[in-house]
């Protein structure tokens, strides 16, 4: 019996120690990706180059926030971030004309993010995002 007990001990220790000695699991990192905050943007298009500068509010998955830009202008925007994936649009102005916006990427860390992006069909490119 006083083995029996002995055994069970050590085993619940062991199970405890082996539990804080793992490395967190990919869903736990993502529950802490936050973009929330103001972003600048290098991106590159087919029709030229910009430094943008994004503010994003992330509550779970949905995304909000405002985009500005010498050359889109001002705008809302609306989107989503799932697991390292995000997406957002609004509605730009090119030369006095409106052109859905979309922005498709991979968060690499709390910080930094890149992918690519489409001009109403007109103009595709990339962009890098770094938090200010």
């Amino acid at each position: 019996m006083r083995q029996t007990l002995r055994l069970t001990l050590l085993l619940a220790l062991a199970i405890l120690l082996l539990g804080q000695s793992l490395p967190a699991t990919a869903a736990q990192e993502t529950k802490r990706i936050d973009v929330t905050g103001k972003w600048t943007f290098q991106v590159t298009t087919s029709a030229g180059s910009g430094t943008p500068t994004v503010t994003f509010k992330q509550s779970g998955e949905t995304l909000t926030g405002h985009y500005s830009s010498s050359n889109l202008g001002e705008a809302d925007l609306t989107g989503t971030v799932k697991d390292r994936d995000i997406a957002y649009k609004f509605v730009g102005t090119v030369q006095g004309m409106s052109d859905d916006v979309t922005y498709t990427g991979t968060i690499e860390s709390n910080d930094a993010m890149n992918g690519k992006l489409d001009i109403g069909g007109l103009a595709q490119g990339t962009f890098t995002g770094k938090r200010q």
